[in-house]
């Protein structure tokens, strides 16, 4: 688990540019190891004209031959590869889970938390007992000045209710690393789902109180049906002090760096430096508040509401992020809301798939360097180093043709072009798992574990230098990334194997696919946000004020363009 730096993501909703994926299903197709075509007319619909509807001519026959699986709710190119990809780490986990590994070792950590997860009859035989200490200590608070530090031990614990603490590289000065509150507290997705009137946002919460009331009831604590309402009621009032997606999207607007001090003056209803006490900060200088609004009102609210309602909404969050790991009317209950109700998926992935997500996850460059060493030859990364030297040659040629950047402004643009750092494959070097502790038999103990050891390597860095050789996403993850801060792109092993990326192809084939998204990371670091930061990847506006105005002004075609587009009746894209 790495640091939040701010990342822009590079998971396309691509279509799949005639680029072969495997006809049977993709576990089937894992297991024969099929020799993918890189171009397959079969993907094609060719009784539709290209003029007439594109998508259709190009990818209908893949569209009608892959229909969206049961245990997803989208389903393309890089759900494929996803599948494909999961068979291989299965294996090494497994190799890992079977041997007698010694203890402390990776493979001892590895297979003792894999198998943790798989015993399913341990877990349903504990139900709810794993959380019964985090329960009683909050029926134990007193006061509501408990609570900040109450909170602040939660997060050293990797909990983070009411808000988020993390550190990330400083925007306006990338080569520290700042500590961050960020705005958080809410069990449904967006604040919009609590403020907005349309059917969908008011079943949700009709839902969402109903879920809550169920989990409550699953836990055995009294009077589950009122802490349902008195949640509701709570996180709404959060939700109403919340930025809108469109403010978080602005730099500017969630730059808001002060000390510890200006912070106490911001929020005064609570005791700041005994929080950054008990997190571990005790001589934490400065801090970014992301949303100010939000800080000021989560303070009000601890200070003001009943001692009682934050205890009810504290037990919820312990419910609610342990649920997946405890007994199996927990999981399926919270899967059937988060999973169902909320995002349309059918039934729940295999076991083994969730089970091998968290630890992926949660030891995510220990199994990287097991998968790198099995499954990425370096002769891929020199290759993609190439592809990607064209592709940012490119990009200046374009940058040199835009008709409405000013001269000034290009030179800078190539600067930044220039500066952009390429990582592939796999980090030069490798997270050190020594002070993790995984032991056999207790999921939900490995995780609070591995959720400590991620919360510790995150606050060694608040105030120091930022590491230039840190990955925002392990080898296996089939992804891409550019960071603004890092001013660097980032393509992990995994993404480099088709439909994505062929060894054994013609250029042409991935320019076509793997240069998609190489471009696309790329362009990252001009776009409506990446546009923001220097070639150093601090906050600067570099731009003169007529580029912004003529970007903006070519950008509002594309943004009148897709609100045109009816997604159905009563949404649009």
């Amino acid at each position: 688990m790495k640091s939040k730096m701010k990342l822009f993501f590079g998971a396309l909703a691509m279509s799949t540019l005639l680029i072969s994926c495997a006809e049977k299903p993709a576990e089937d197709a894992a297991n024969e190891s099929p020799q993918q075509k890189a171009v397959d007319v079969a993907n094609m619909d060719q009784a539709v004209k290209p003029g007439d509807d594109f998508n259709q001519y190009a990818n209908g026959g893949w569209i009608k031959n892959n229909p969206v699986p049961d245990d997803k709710t989208q389903f393309g190119s890089f759900s494929v590869l996803y599948d494909n990809n999961q068979i291989k780490l299965q294996e090494l986990v497994l190799e890992a889970a079977k041997a007698d590994a010694e203890e402390g070792s990776i493979a001892q950590k590895i297979g003792d938390l894999y198998n943790s997860g798989m015993d399913t009859i341990a877990i349903d035989k504990l139900g709810v007992s794993p959380i019964l200490t985090e329960l009683k200590a909050i029926d134990a608070l007193k006061s509501n000045a408990e609570l900040l530090p109450f909170i602040a031990k939660l997060q050293t614990k990797g909990s983070n209710p009411l808000f988020y603490f993390f550190g990330s590289q400083d925007d306006k000065n990338s080569a520290m690393v700042i500590a961050n509150f960020y705005q958080g507290g809410l069990g449904l997705p967006d604040r919009d789902y609590y403020l907005s009137d349309d059917p969908r946002s008011t079943e949700m919460r009709t839902a969402y109180v109903a879920h809550i009331q169920r989990m409550f009831e699953l836990a055995a604590c009294d009077g589950a049906a009122t802490k349902a309402k008195v949640i509701m009621a709570l996180e709404t009032r959060l939700a109403k002090a919340s930025f809108t997606r469109l403010e978080n999207r602005d730099p500017f607007t969630t730059y808001n760096k002060m000390s510890v001090s200006d912070l106490q003056e911001l929020a005064p209803e609570v005791n700041w430096k005994e929080y950054f006490t008990v997190i571990g900060l005790p001589e934490l200088a400065e801090i970014n508040v992301r949303q100010k609004p939000f800080i000021q009102e989560a303070a009000i609210m601890l200070h003001e509401l009943d001692l009682e309602d934050w205890k009810s909404y504290l037990k919820w969050d312990i419910i609610n992020s342990a649920s997946r790991y405890l007994s199996s009317d927990f999981a399926q209950a919270n899967f059937e809301f988060y999973g169902t109700m909320l995002s349309g998926q059918k039934v729940q992935r295999a076991r083994w798939k969730r089970v091998l997500g968290v630890t992926s996850g949660s030891m995510g460059e220990a199994i990287g360097k097991l998968y790198v060493e099995k499954f990425f030859p370096p002769e891929a990364k020199e290759r993609m180093l190439k592809l990607v030297g064209n592709l940012r040659m490119s990009l200046g040629n374009r940058i040199d043709e835009l008709d409405w950047m000013t001269a000034e402004t290009k030179v800078l643009a190539h600067q930044k072009l220039d500066a952009i750092n390429v990582k592939v494959g796999y980090p030069d070097k490798w997270t050190d798992y020594t002070n993790l502790k995984i032991v056999k038999g207790s999921y939900y103990q490995n995780i609070t574990n591995a959720r400590i050891f991620s919360f510790n390597e995150e606050l060694a860095k608040i105030g120091k230098a930022h590491d230039k050789a840190e990955w925002g996403m392990t080898p296996q993850t089939v992804n891409a990334y550019y960071s603004p801060n890092a001013n660097e792109i980032v393509f992990p092993a995994a993404i480099l194997q088709p439909p994505f990326f062929f060894m054994d192809q013609d250029d042409a084939v991935n320019y076509g696919a793997i240069g998609v998204v190489i471009g696309h990371e790329m362009t990252h670091g001009f776009d409506d946000q990446g546009r923001n930061y220097d070639k150093d990847g601090n906050l600067n506006n570099w731009w003169k004020d007529e580029d912004a105005e003529a970007f903006d002004a070519k950008a509002q075609f594309i943004i009148d363009q897709f609100n045109a587009y009816p997604e159905l009746d009563t949404l649009f894209v």
